[in-house]
């Protein structure tokens, strides 16, 4: 990988309701990327995700930047990228197009079932800890509690509709995908055009963080492994 003689200034957008500690294990060359991170604001009543991307990009404060995004952050950055000029557009354990979304997602839009989904539960996680769970499900409960910050249910509501009801059909020039092969949100089977993480997860940021740190370098520099 040929390195740049610039810093270059990388923005990470969190996954849905996450705290920007979810990125604690990336690590980037310090003598060629500067890390920054980016939190979630609470969205304004009816609020659009255009209006929302934009205000987001308030917190942008260079220029010819990389800007990467997980999950839902990875559909936030895309409509951030619209007012930016980038370097570099980067998703991960997300969706490039509405085309991506899994079926259930798509049926509970075209159904209007999604106003069924329990976000009014994320204040009663900790209650949970109680209850005669299994190790696989406690394990899970644990990342929860230590990486969401959010709670806040007109947040959550508000994120789920954006994603359900998001509009895009086509992929954004440029855009570099990295995908999970086991991700249970957005199966693979959906994905096209990405670069395939062996057996990560919907949380590999998390637990693959090795695989990042061993190869965003030269994606972000590159676009490419």
């Amino acid at each position: 990988m040929n390195r740049p003689s610039e810093i270059i200034h990388v923005y990470f957008m969190p996954g849905m309701a996450a705290s920007p500690e979810i990125f604690e294990y990336i690590k980037l060359p310090k003598e060629t990327f500067q890390m920054h991170f980016l939190k979630w604001k609470l969205p304004q009543k009816k609020e659009s995700l255009e209006s929302y991307a934009l205000r987001m990009v308030q917190d942008i404060e260079h220029k010819n930047c990389v800007l990467i995004g997980v999950s839902l952050g990875g559909i936030v950055v895309q409509a951030m990228s619209e007012f930016l000029s980038l370097r570099r557009l980067i998703i991960i354990s997300s969706v490039k197009t509405r085309f991506e979304l899994p079926r259930r997602m798509r049926w509970a839009r075209i159904t209007g079932l999604y106003h069924l989904l329990p976000t009014f539960m994320v204040n009663y996680v900790e209650k949970l800890d109680f209850l005669p769970l299994g190790k696989f499900v406690k394990k899970r409960l644990k990342l929860y509690k230590r990486y969401m910050e959010v709670k806040n249910k007109h947040y959550l509501d508000w994120g789920f509709r954006k994603m359900i009801f998001w509009e895009r059909k086509k992929p954004l020039e440029g855009i570099v995908h990295i995908h999970g092969e086991k991700d249970i949100v957005f199966p693979i089977k959906y994905i096209k055009n990405c670069i395939v993480v062996p057996s990560g997860t919907h949380i590999m940021i998390i637990n693959k963080y090795r695989w990042f740190n061993r190869n965003l370098p030269r994606i972000i520099c590159e676009g490419k492994l």
